[in-house]
């Protein structure tokens, strides 16, 4: 078994996008079907990704958008100035994020979307990451997701909270 203690943590950029309603989106995972999560059938986040070694976080965020749900039409509102990190439950070390990470440490941003719903192309990526989205109401995304992530998605809708006012 893999100690987590010897592995990094992976650099990861997360977008809380908001709509002109100010809602957020949110993509249901191909990758983990049924895999028990808080929404039917499956786990359901906000956009994220890793940080390619040449590329800083605000063009990383943007790049996130457009592999998982085909569109940068967004405009960045702002970010947090620290990092977050979480850590993956024990049963996930060694398998998750390819088996090479003890967890995530996140710059997470906030951004309004610009485009229309329609710009919203899940099947631009192969394999695609999400194969369904929809906006939620930003309180109730915490408990939206899987429960060891649920302490970030708190503290991001404290944060984020004065994003979420309609455009």
């Amino acid at each position: 078994m893999t100690d987590a203690a010897d592995l990094p943590y992976r650099r990861n950029v997360g977008a809380m996008l908001f709509n002109a309603q100010g809602r957020i989106l949110i993509g249901r995972r191909t990758d983990q079907p049924g895999a028990g999560g808080p929404l039917d059938g499956g786990v359901w986040q906000c956009p994220q990704g890793g940080i390619d070694a040449d590329e800083d976080p605000e063009e990383a965020v943007l790049r996130e958008l457009r592999e998982e749900i085909g569109t940068d039409r967004a405009v960045i509102m702002g970010a947090r100035p620290d990092w977050l990190t979480y850590d993956l439950p024990a049963a996930l070390i060694g398998r998750a994020l390819g088996g090479r990470y003890r967890g995530q440490t996140q710059k997470w941003f906030a951004l309004r979307f610009t485009g229309q719903d329609s710009d919203i192309r899940l099947d631009d990526q192969q394999p695609p990451e999400f194969d369904a989205w929809q906006w939620i109401d930003l309180p109730s995304l915490p408990e939206r997701n899987v429960g060891f992530k649920r302490d970030i998605y708190r503290t991001l809708v404290r944060d984020f909270a004065r994003f979420s006012q309609p455009a």
